[in-house]
């Protein structure tokens, strides 16, 4: 009684792991594939192409602002920043 009823809590066991790890690796099982024979992927960087389009941004505000006239208000503008 005892080695039937391990049988079936081991193959139970077994049998969930097995249904888990398909669910879990299923639908990546083409990218698992390429990973496996080599083939790396490209890095993702979000920040560094955030920082870059900020930079341009920037620049862009920088170049378009009018030029200031007066000593006062480039003291303002120094200020301001």
């Amino acid at each position: 009684m005892v080695p039937m009823l391990s049988i079936l809590v081991f193959s139970g066991a077994f049998t969930a792991a097995t249904g888990v790890m398909a669910v879990t690796v299923g639908p990546q099982w083409r990218r698992v594939a390429r990973l496996a024979m080599g083939h790396v992927e490209p890095s993702f960087a979000p920040l560094a192409t955030l920082a870059t389009a900020e930079r341009r941004i920037a620049v862009r505000r920088w170049a378009s602002a009018p030029v200031p006239v007066s000593v006062p208000a480039v003291a303002r503008q120094l200020r301001a920043a």
